[in-house]
């Protein structure tokens, strides 16, 4: 990697240190040039704009969360049961990396135009791991199943997206947990509790795996 392309990659590097220890809102220009050790004017010759300094952070969370996919999967065969892995990472991805899953999210940065000449849209990274998703459901599919009383694959994974990432959500908030009855968890990764909920969720989706 040439010097301009590591100190790219460090200005990132600091971006996401920002982001999991105090949020996405401490990220700027400035501050990353001070963190870094540059010239406040340094980050601005690869990061034209602070959309596009937040949109390379967002990427590296992206490639942080389909490398933990693939750790989660690596052993496990069936595609139910790849499904719950994935499942499990995700939601437990959210919970221990709270502020990067919030930026990796933004709508303001997902729908932008690419901001460094070259690159894709940050929305392209969201694409493969859905596409996965989806590809996993239509897996789970029984053959001699009524095709024509399912939902077509996009879309059942699209609503299993949205329930896994509203549980992330909620129980990082604690409002999964006050419904259910049960006190304040500390998010770690392998709540019970949690697993159960991500359980009825594929169940719902997927229906209940045949016995």
């Amino acid at each position: 990697m040439t010097d301009e392309g590591s100190l790219r990659e460090r200005l990132i590097d600091v971006g996401v240190e920002l982001v999991l220890s105090e949020g996405s809102g401490s990220v700027g220009l400035r501050e990353i040039a001070r963190r870094a050790g540059v010239s406040h004017g340094a980050p601005r010759r690869y990061f034209p704009t602070h959309d596009a300094l937040l949109s390379a952070v967002a990427r590296r969370g992206f490639e942080d969360l389909g490398a933990r996919f693939e750790t989660a999967v690596a052993g496990t065969t069936t595609p139910r049961g790849q499904l719950e892995a994935l499942a499990r990472a995700y939601v437990g991805y959210a919970l221990e990396r709270r502020g990067m899953f919030e930026l990796m999210f933004r709508h303001d940065l997902l729908d932008s135009a690419p901001q460094v000449p070259g690159r894709s849209r940050l929305r392209e990274s969201t694409l493969p791991l859905f596409r996965h998703f989806a590809e996993l459901v239509a897996r789970c599919r029984r053959p001699d199943g009524p095709e024509e009383a399912e939902a077509p694959p996009a879309v059942t994974a699209a609503a299993l997206w949205s329930s896994l990432h509203g549980i992330a959500q909620l129980w990082a908030w604690g409002s999964l947990q006050l419904a259910l009855g049960d006190p304040p968890s500390d998010g770690g990764p392998g709540d019970a509790r949690r697993d159960r909920l991500i359980g009825a969720v594929l169940d719902a989706h997927l229906g209940p795996v045949p016995s």
